[in-house]
């Protein structure tokens, strides 16, 4: 399976790494440790350095209850990073939902649109229209991060988030946009309970179905904290368990603060899997 993005086609026949790289003040588990450019881009290439495969650049924190951010201030964060990123070697994927900012960071270079709102924002379509190679990423949200949590969904998890992400795909291909070019996210923490979360993990499985690779982003959450008891800078553990988790039912994107020891542990997995592999 690849992923279309820009300047490179993903192979995701190895699960690929995706490194989180947020230059805000207020993301709920790093906010403002790299608010510079200069140490924003030095965090990317220890991230590469520690294995990342793709750089997830964010500029507006999207956790719970957290207030949107402008437009000129968001570029302001993202803009300079991205020029310096680009030149990494790695496909450099934007977390944002504005179109503005899509078209700026594409134009520049950007490989990914990793978009929490599935490019439901009023000209997001048709930016990556524009770009005709770009990836998308296309993620389930209920709500939005102001109000998510405060009314998060009812009832079955898995029926609501397959119907929205498979609408949503088939909407953008029938716009023109290649099938290669996406990739689905269910949207852990956005507007769901902790139970409905862990159901999307032990039912990920059923989201392949729809023939789309799968990003999982489960890094941190608030869910790890609430079946661990541990304060987010405690959840490293936790984060990686969630992600070898998560790869071991179908992801082949995991989005990570700790890619070292997420790499580490994946390299077990796929020790695991040639040894099973080898048995046949």
């Amino acid at each position: 399976m690849l992923w279309q993005t820009t300047r490179f086609t993903i192979d995701l026949a190895r699960p690929q790494v995706m490194g989180i790289v947020n230059v805000t003040p207020d993301s709920f588990s790093d906010g403002g440790r790299h608010g510079s450019t200069a140490g924003a881009l030095r965090h990317c290439e220890q991230l590469l350095k520690d294995g990342a495969d793709i750089l997830d650049i964010g500029g507006e924190s999207t956790r719970p209850g957290s207030p949107a951010v402008g437009l000129e201030e968001e570029l302001a964060r993202v803009l300079p990073l991205v020029r310096g990123a680009v030149g990494l070697g790695v496909p450099i994927s934007v977390d944002t939902y504005k179109p503005e900012v899509m078209q700026a960071v594409l134009d520049l270079g950007a490989d990914i649109v990793n978009d929490i709102w599935a490019l439901r924002q009023p000209g997001a379509v048709q930016v990556v229209e524009r770009h005709p190679r770009c990836g998308v990423c296309l993620m389930h949200m209920h709500g939005d991060p102001q109000t998510m949590q405060v009314a998060p969904m009812a009832g079955d998890v898995l029926p609501q988030v397959l119907s929205f992400l498979e609408l949503s795909a088939q909407s953008l291909q029938a716009l023109g946009v290649e099938k290669a070019r996406i990739v689905l996210d269910p949207g852990i923490g956005f507007g769901k309970t902790v139970a409905q979360n862990f159901a999307l993990l032990a039912r990920q499985r059923e989201l392949l179905a729809l023939g789309y690779p799968v990003l999982a982003g489960w890094s941190r959450k608030s869910s790890l904290g609430a079946v661990t008891g541990l304060d987010v800078e405690q959840r490293l553990q936790p984060s990686v368990a969630a992600a070898l988790l998560a790869v071991e039912r179908g992801a082949r994107i995991v989005r990570v603060h700790d890619v070292r020891e997420t790499v580490q542990a994946l390299a077990v997995w796929r020790a695991m899997e040639s040894g099973r592999a080898g048995a046949a």
